[in-house]
């Protein structure tokens, strides 16, 4: 399914900001909060995992439920995983299209990958060892 991707910062993320590769902060940033409809949508339950495909490339995340979401728009704390969906362009303002992007969406058997195998991924370095969200 297509889905808007929206994404912004979140108290839960800021709270393991010191610590990148965390267990707090990867379980803060791999969630792809969603409409309940949506979810019934695409069979899945709170916890289970999704496959997000965008202009950059695609990622595991977790889903969940989120009543305030509207229909058809999903919600990705910035941070690596909304990072390895979104492109790169900027249209000349020095800052990617956050709020605009539409990705395609389905439910996975796959495991969310850690921080640090989402770096090694794009040929970046690890923050440091990273655990499982």
């Amino acid at each position: 399914m297509r889905f808007l991707f929206n994404t912004g910062r979140t108290v839960a993320q800021g709270i393991g900001l010191d610590r990148k590769s965390g267990t707090e902060y990867a379980g803060a940033t791999s969630r792809c909060m969603m409409n309940p409809v949506d979810m019934m949508d695409l069979d899945v339950e709170s916890g289970d995992h999704l496959v997000v495909r965008g202009p950059a490339g695609e990622v595991v995340l977790s889903v969940v439920p989120a009543e305030g979401t509207p229909r058809g728009m999903v919600f990705v704390p910035l941070g690596p995983y909304a990072n390895h969906v979104l492109g790169g362009e900027t249209h000349g303002t020095g800052m990617p299209d956050f709020k605009t992007q539409t990705v395609e969406i389905e439910p996975t058997e796959r495991e969310v990958p850690t921080v640090t195998e989402l770096m090694e991924e794009i040929g970046g370095v690890a923050y440091e060892q990273g655990a499982r969200p």
